[in-house]
């Protein structure tokens, strides 16, 4: 009989924080740990491209329906940029055409534009992107040649920081929310400045609680006792949720997918239907659930079993 442990042997259900390297997609990595971890699930939330590095979050088991609560999270992003060229693919992976004549740009000129890059603003996402143009991929479109347009769209862009600048090169560190490419920041600035630019390198420094000071290196030593030591627990996924801590009694109600009466003090003020973590007395994730003001109910919308007591 075969002593070989597999994913579900080891209960390997949670969260993963994987510093990614270059030159690597995001689907080889989940590829690499999915094949040691199945027949566990694996799903990571929020691609990064092959030249990006950093912090990538990999959902397993049953969290894998976490995902689009990690992508919510604020995400934390280290971008250097060159000014004087531009690439079709806003990087320097395309194909790169310098500027004639480029003028050397001033500090002064580059602080002075970062402050349009800061607050809700429109950006058009890069032509090689995964945006969806007419159910096609747009780096489809654009591989074949075609010509579309990609319509702006609103992004959070919630702090930008110039760390260095050496003309040609300079370094932003941006915090922004979902669906903002920092390829396309970097553009946009090298356009208003006159010159253009071209992204160079990226690194994700952070997405919500998971930082790249604590990720897991994606190396030769990677296996399943590597992972179950590194798997993070599902609670981090709903940080930016309201949270509702739930007697025995309202575990077992939410685990048949009951709903719950409660008092409206738990909650933030609001007449509208707010999304809710349910967190269990041992401080694990329940359920993700509808508060519904008007009843006084909470609706359980996911329900997460609890790993037993130890």
């Amino acid at each position: 009989m075969s002593s070989k442990k597999s994913g579900a042997d080891l209960k390997i259900s949670g969260l993963l924080n994987i510093n990614k390297p270059q030159d690597i997609t995001s689907r080889q990595v989940v590829d690499q740990v999915q094949k040691l971890i199945k027949p566990a699930r694996v799903g990571h939330a929020g691609t990064l491209d092959p030249l990006a590095t950093g912090v990538l979050v990999l959902c397993t088991g049953s969290n894998t329906r976490l995902i689009r609560l990690v992508q919510q999270q604020p995400k934390e992003y280290i971008g250097e940029f060159l000014l004087g060229k531009r690439s079709d693919t806003d990087d320097i992976t395309g194909e790169i055409s310098e500027t004639a004549d480029c003028r050397q740009v001033t500090l002064p000129e580059l602080e002075t534009c970062l402050p349009a890059f800061e607050g809700r603003i429109q950006q058009i996402p890069p032509q090689y992107s995964a945006v969806h143009i007419n159910g096609r991929r747009a780096y489809d479109l654009a591989r074949r040649g075609k010509s579309f347009e990609i319509q702006p769209r609103e992004v959070d862009v919630y702090e930008i920081e110039l760390l260095d600048f050496s003309f040609p090169r300079f370094q932003l560190r941006i915090v922004c929310g979902s669906g903002t490419y920092i390829r396309s920041i970097g553009r946009d600035l090298g356009e208003q400045l006159g010159v253009g630019a071209t992204m160079s390198a990226l690194t994700r420094t952070r997405i919500g609680p998971f930082t790249l000071d604590s990720a897991m290196e994606l190396d030769e030593e990677l296996s399943l006792g590597t992972i179950a030591d590194n798997i993070q627990p599902a609670i981090l996924a709903v940080e930016q949720l309201p949270h509702y801590h739930c007697n025995e009694r309202e575990l077992l109600s939410l685990s048949q997918g009951q709903k719950l009466k409660c008092k409206p003090e738990y909650f933030p003020a609001t007449h509208e239907i707010i999304e809710v973590a349910v967190i269990s007395p041992q401080t694990e994730l329940v359920a993700i659930a509808d508060w519904e003001p008007e009843a006084h109910q909470l609706s359980p919308r996911q329900v997460f079993h609890p790993a037993p007591n130890n």
